[in-house]
């Protein structure tokens, strides 16, 4: 029952809690800084459309969680450029678009092979349709085991729409989803120890032994992890094979004390 208890907490902290403070931290960070910078290139996404592709390109946030510097490459079907929009502030709307301030569109019109013909226009206000969201954009500051289950979940669609690879992000996925699972391995690693009776001296050394195998088996979860992301193996795989590994390994040792003594 305890450790039933301890798994849902330590679930709740991990994917609800982390993930708000980390935010909260961002905004704070920003908010000293003047905002928050996402590299020498900024942050890419890319989004496919009906008849279109765009390749999205996002120089720094705001402390108020807008976006500076936007650019927005639009490619057709055979992947010739289209347009390019850049706008120096951007914002997220009510209905999930997003809000183009200061924006200059250039449009390229292609007459034939030879000729094309191009067009620029400036607005102050662009809105343009998208399913890009603000979870998904803070991808580019959070890592993958900062971000909560359901923002993976939505994020890994997201990729997978538009032909990227989402192998890292699976395996941080099924993680999140083995991570109960984990929190129990931890407590069926210490059966074993509960039949051992100490009455007199040795207990240092058996403690000690303790704190190597839960060490380990963190150790084994991560290199699984970065095995199976090389290996391109299955996510759940990579992810749930070290708590089933210890799980069985804890489970023997148990079933062996039990039927010794």
């Amino acid at each position: 029952m305890l450790g039933a208890i301890f798994t849902v907490l330590t679930f709740a902290a991990g994917d609800y809690l982390a993930p708000a403070a980390d935010r909260a931290a961002q905004l704070l960070k920003a908010r000293q800084n003047g905002g928050i910078t996402l590299g020498s290139t900024g942050a890419w996404l890319k989004e496919k459309q009906r008849h279109s592709s765009y390749n999205v390109n996002i120089g720094a946030l705001t402390p108020e969680g807008g976006m500076q510097a936007v650019r927005i490459f639009e490619a057709d079907a055979r992947g010739m450029l289209v347009s390019v929009t850049q706008a120096a502030r951007a914002r997220f709307a009510d209905d999930g678009a997003w809000v183009l301030e200061d924006a200059e569109r250039t449009e390229f019109n292609l007459r034939d092979e030879k000729q094309s013909r191009v067009e620029r226009v400036k607005v102050p206000q662009l809105r343009w349709p998208t399913e890009i969201t603000p979870e998904m954009v803070s991808v580019a500051l959070l890592k993958p085991d900062r971000m909560s289950t359901i923002a993976l979940f939505q994020y890994i669609r997201h990729l997978e729409a538009n032909a990227q690879t989402s192998q890292r992000y699976e395996i941080e996925f099924w993680r999140k989803v083995f991570y109960p699972l984990s929190c129990l391995v931890m407590v069926v690693l210490a059966l074993p120890f509960a039949y051992l009776h100490f009455r007199s001296g040795g207990i240092t050394g058996y403690v000690f032994g303790g704190v190597l195998i839960g060490i380990s088996f963190f150790l084994l979860n991560n290199v699984f992890g970065y095995i199976g992301n090389l290996q391109n193996w299955q996510p759940w795989l990579a992810a749930g094979a070290p708590g089933l590994i210890y799980t069985a390994l804890s489970l023997g040792a148990f079933g062996w004390l039990v039927l010794r003594r």
